[in-house]
């Protein structure tokens, strides 16, 4: 055999394996064009509150791990997880993807970075961190099958009335050391004030905090996306479950006495006439206000 017959072939099986390299990194950069666009439309769902198009765009079985929250399994947990996320007051949610790797025909696996803020009554809240999310191919449509957001914020410290303590420490702050501020939310009249005794109530993690409302106070109905464990410190202090305020159905409460008013339950109340009061409140982070009625 001539040496022209034995390159010929050669070069042809070359040539083969140069145009299927040329068409399979053609279509990692097709399929990695693909994820981005579905990672954009993401986060104009988000902001669109679009909450259906949130959990199509996840696997049945999908897993959302969050920082500092119980992991989300499924379509069920992971619809009532973004329908109570998109209703955060003033929610601005962004990421960048730094990499898709389409690692197979089916799987890909996208890292970034994400930035988030949000109102609370103190002010903006802000969140910052990194990603991962694992994309699965179903049916030919990418679909997520895990995401796992991991904040790189540090936990919030002591209210400024406190000293810094190792986490696990005890800590004691007196009823003297107490820092009170106006507590002005949109659609309260003003008078109340708040002291945080713990933790920080516009960021994610527990908190402590108390109110304290003049003689008189009247606070309008409103309700809370998380739980609401309420102890009375001083008062007599009134309060009422509805979603419109009956003042003839307010309850009156004592020092000492506890309420546990669960996520989205509205009520209304404050102070007696006779005099002043003051409750402490703890539960989850962010601590929000929400005018009126759930819907």
């Amino acid at each position: 055999m001539s040496s022209k017959s034995r390159i010929a072939p050669r070069m042809a099986l070359a040539a083969l394996a140069v145009a299927a390299f040329a068409s399979t990194a053609w279509s990692q950069q097709s399929e990695e064009r693909a994820i981005r666009a579905l990672s954009d439309q993401w986060q104009r769902d988000i902001a669109a509150k679009n909450v259906d198009a949130i959990v199509a765009l996840h696997t049945p079985d999908a897993v959302v791990m969050m920082s500092h929250a119980p992991v989300a399994n499924g379509s069920a947990a992971i619809r009532t997880m973004w329908g109570e996320g998109v209703k955060t007051p003033g929610l601005a949610l962004s990421w960048t993807p730094s990499k898709i790797e389409v690692v197979s025909p089916t799987r890909a696996i996208e890292y970034g970075t994400y930035t988030e803020s949000f109102d609370t009554p103190q002010g903006k809240g802000n969140d910052a961190g990194s990603y991962v999310t694992v994309w699965h191919k179903i049916n030919g449509k990418w679909r997520v099958a895990l995401d796992a957001p991991v904040t790189s914020v540090p936990l919030p410290a002591a209210g400024s009335a406190a000293a810094t303590m190792d986490m696990g420490d005890v800590k004691s702050l007196p009823n003297s050391a107490l820092t009170w501020t106006d507590f002005n939310p949109d659609g309260f009249d003003r008078g109340m004030k708040l002291a945080v005794l713990q933790g920080d109530p516009g960021a994610k993690g527990p908190y402590v905090v108390r109110l304290q409302f003049p003689a008189g106070y009247r606070f309008p109905v409103h309700w809370h996306p998380g739980i609401e464990n309420l102890t009375v410190v001083s008062g007599p202090f009134q309060l009422a479950m509805g979603n419109t305020a009956d003042w003839n159905t307010l309850k009156t409460y004592a020092p000492g006495d506890f309420i546990y008013i669960p996520p989205k339950h509205a009520h209304f109340g404050g102070s007696a006439a006779s005099g002043p009061s003051v409750i402490q409140l703890h539960g989850e982070a962010p601590f929000l206000l929400m005018l009126g009625a759930p819907k």
